[in-house]
Formats: structure tokens, sequence, C-alpha cells
């Protein structure tokens, strides 16, 4: 079923508070929310989306308590271990956005032989923000710009856009908030410009196809404007 919406980006927030609620440590919630970012990847090609984009790890969770950024990091290489053979026979495409460079060594390795695996891959394109935040994306594209030389003169949204993480992907029609939070939390900032948004409360492990289906179901009863205040 296609509900008009080629990409979603979803903020995948509550994992702490959702483990906190069963009095449990929160690297249990974030192991739970890897289970539901499985669920989710499975159903986004069913419901005719093209591009999924999730928000993994901000460049400000590095403020985190050391042990829960080991526990994160550690969740990122399981996971691409443990999901990659599904992911290459489901045809889906995997890229990463955000300043990957300052990631461990090993999560650099296991991020760059996931996307090497997929490269050819013609089915969903997964795009995981890791060390990422929508203010440095922007910087980091004004650095590049500066680089190539390019003439301020002949600087527009498009070429601006062609220097960010995201070039090859477009813009997301709706953005999924979960946990009640209504805010994007310095996430794609300049592609969210137009985008719909969704908020539930549910906490992210919590989510599935079915939650999904629900959000995009919403979106496609909206009626979107772009560029007016009307």
């Amino acid at each position: 079923m296609n509900y008009g919406a080629r990409h979603v980006a979803i903020i995948m927030d509550g994992n702490g508070r959702w483990a906190a609620a069963r009095g449990e440590p929160r690297v249990v919630g974030h192991r739970a929310g890897l289970e539901a970012l499985r669920r989710v990847v499975r159903a986004a090609p069913s419901l005719g989306l093209e591009y999924l984009s999730v928000y993994a790890f901000s460049t400000e969770n590095w403020k985190r308590p050391p042990e829960e950024v080991d526990a994160l990091m550690n969740l990122l290489v399981e996971y691409l271990r443990s999901q990659i053979d599904e992911l290459d026979r489901e045809h889906v495409k995997m890229l990463f956005i955000g300043d990957s460079t300052a990631l461990p060594e090993l999560c650099q390795e296991e991020m760059e032989r996931a996307v090497r695996r997929t490269s050819q891959n013609t089915g969903l394109k997964l795009a995981i923000a890791m060390n990422y935040g929508g203010r440095d994306e922007i910087v980091r594209a004004v650095r590049r710009v500066l680089a190539a030389g390019l003439d301020p003169a002949a600087l527009d949204e498009g070429s601006f856009a062609s220097h960010l993480d995201t070039a090859d992907l477009p813009d997301p029609d709706l953005v999924i908030r979960a946990s009640g939070e209504m805010r994007l939390s310095n996430f794609m900032l300049w592609q969210t410009a137009y985008a719909e948004i969704y908020v539930t409360p549910q906490y992210w492990p919590d989510f599935d196809g079915a939650v999904l289906q629900q959000a995009l179901e919403v979106f496609a009863q909206r009626e979107r404007r772009f560029g007016g205040l009307g």
C-alpha cells in the first residue's frame, strides 16, 4: 500500500524511559529499540516507502555516561553484524549520515562493510544517522563549499544541498517523533523545511509496522503546502 510518502525520517526517542518504566537499565531499552528498528525496516517497503532515515546517535549524545555511549556503539556493531544478511537479502541499501570520523574504529569498519555489501541493492534505502547533528551537518557542508572554491554568486539551495550528508536522498515527506516530545532535536534541520510532522506518545521500543502505518495514514489525510503560510 502506498500513502504518498517516499521518505520518512524517524526520531527514535524514549528507549531510556521505556526501560525505566520497567525497572530496567537504559541499555535494555536501547536493545529493545533495535528490535523496533528491525520491525519498522521490514514493514517500510510494503507501506510504499523508498527511503527511511533514523536518528540513532546525535552529536549531543556524547554527553551521556561513558558506559551508555559504549553500549550504544556496541549495539550498532551488533545490529550490523546480525542483520546484514537479512538486509542484503531484502535488497536494502544502507547509508550513514553524520561525522563518522569521531566514532570508534570498529563502528567505522562495520559501517563501511555494510555500505559496500549493500551498495548495489535497489530496495529500501536505509540511512542511519550516527554522530549526527543538523547544525554540525550544515557547518560541514559550508566547509565543503569553501574547499571546493565555489563562486558565492553561483551558490543556491540546490548546489548547497549537494554538499550535505543527504545529497543522495530526497527531503523527508514525514518526520515521526517518538515519546511525545515536540521538537526536532537538531535532526535534518535543512531537509525538513516542508516535512509533515507526526508525534506519538509511544516510546520507540513499542514501534512496529502498525504504528508506522498509522502515521502514514495521518500523513495521507493532510493537505501539504509548500512555500506559503496560507
